[in-house]
């Protein structure tokens, strides 16, 4: 939502899909997420640009191996660092812009197939609640912007909305996101 907030014309755009897709309905159910091209995208985007594991269960080195001119013996823990994967430039065009536009036509999906997204880490040591957890960030997301029209507070800009974090093993905001709800009449 913070991102959405900052971004006017990408919460325009993901509500004109909902609401179009699903005209006259109360709430969108777990059948509708297949439908919404833009809402994935913007989901996908925001696992990259705001990743909530910025470091990945450690493996153990069961060989000596080298890895960028470093030479790591065995039994050692590395630790592969998500943030810095979903931020370098050389995965990503303007890695410091939230743009969900580069996951419309992409082929990079969740499942760590492609190791320049790997929000929810990869092989046989990925989050086994992926799938729930993308269900659920999805659903409730969608609801959230098809039911409600959403505004800052009086006196507030876009360029004012926190987006410091808390870092530690996973990422929290630093400071709550105050939004005003106001009923989509078409979403009665």
């Amino acid at each position: 939502m913070t991102e959405l907030m900052k971004n006017p014309n990408i919460m325009r755009k993901v509500q004109d899909e909902l609401r179009t897709l699903i005209q006259g309905k109360t709430f969108i159910d777990e059948n509708d997420l297949p439908k919404f091209i833009y809402l994935k995208a913007i989901v996908k985007e925001t696992f990259r640009f705001h990743t909530v594991a910025p470091l990945l269960i450690p493996h153990e080195v069961s060989q000596k191996c080298s890895l960028d001119g470093y030479d790591i013996p065995p039994h050692s823990l590395v630790f592969v660092n998500a943030w810095a994967v979903g931020r370098d430039p050389k995965y990503w065009k303007n890695p410091e812009v939230f743009m969900p536009e580069r996951f419309i036509e992409s082929s990079v999906g969740f499942k760590g197939q492609n190791f320049e997204f790997i929000p929810f880490g990869a092989g046989k040591r990925a989050c086994p609640g992926m799938f729930l957890g993308l269900s659920t960030v999805e659903l409730t997301l969608a609801n959230l912007l098809y039911s409600f029209d959403w505004e800052l507070p009086d006196g507030m800009k876009k360029e004012d909305i926190d987006t410091d974090v808390i870092p530690g093993l996973t990422m929290h905001k630093k400071n709550p996101l105050c939004l005003i709800a106001k009923m989509f009449p078409g979403a009665t």
